[in-house]
């Protein structure tokens, strides 16, 4: 497969929006990348929907940056606790800085903002975050997937495919 040589993260906390992780993470798997998803705490999750208990395969504690390709960021309620947490901050710093791929949709946009890499950058998110993307100094527009060097932006669970399009693709170059 085209992607069999990339690594994906995609970030996990309880009460994440259950098709916002579990799309990418299998349609990310399905171009033969391996992916792996980091929790808070190594635990297993379970998403606002009910999916779960999701099996975690490391604690964001014991990821770093350079295994992987890309990033991705789920929305619901668990970027609030990705925003609060400085080892997942540190990682969405250190992804950037690489300019490797950071995908985040709906509320993931906090994740961003908190890490300080948002300022002067175009990007989307769920229109209730609207106004934290534009105090953060996003450019922020009401596009199904935005894309703006390595950030990779989505609104809502509708805009899934999309998306997960522009992460292939952004991989893929």
């Amino acid at each position: 497969m085209a992607l069999d040589d990339k690594k994906a993260l995609v970030l996990a906390a309880n009460l994440f929006e259950d098709t916002e992780l579990l799309y990418p993470k299998l349609r990310l798997a399905e171009e033969g990348m391996h992916v792996t998803v980091a929790s808070m705490d190594g635990g297993p999750t379970t998403g606002k929907s009910g999916h779960g208990p999701l099996p975690a395969d490391a604690s964001v504690e014991d990821v770093k940056e350079a295994d992987f390709d890309v990033l991705v960021i789920p929305g619901g309620f668990a970027p609030d606790a990705f925003r609060r947490s400085e080892a997942v901050l540190e990682l969405v710093r250190a992804f950037d800085a690489a300019g490797k791929p950071i995908a985040f949709i709906c509320h993931a946009g906090w994740v961003p903002i908190s890490a300080g890499i948002i300022k002067g950058r175009r990007a989307t998110s769920f229109s209730a975050i609207k106004d934290d993307m534009v105090n953060a100094g996003c450019d922020w527009v009401d596009e199904e997937t935005v894309v703006d060097g390595n950030l990779i932006s989505a609104r809502h669970p509708g805009d899934l495919g999309p998306w997960c399009k522009a992460i292939i693709a952004a991989l893929e170059s």
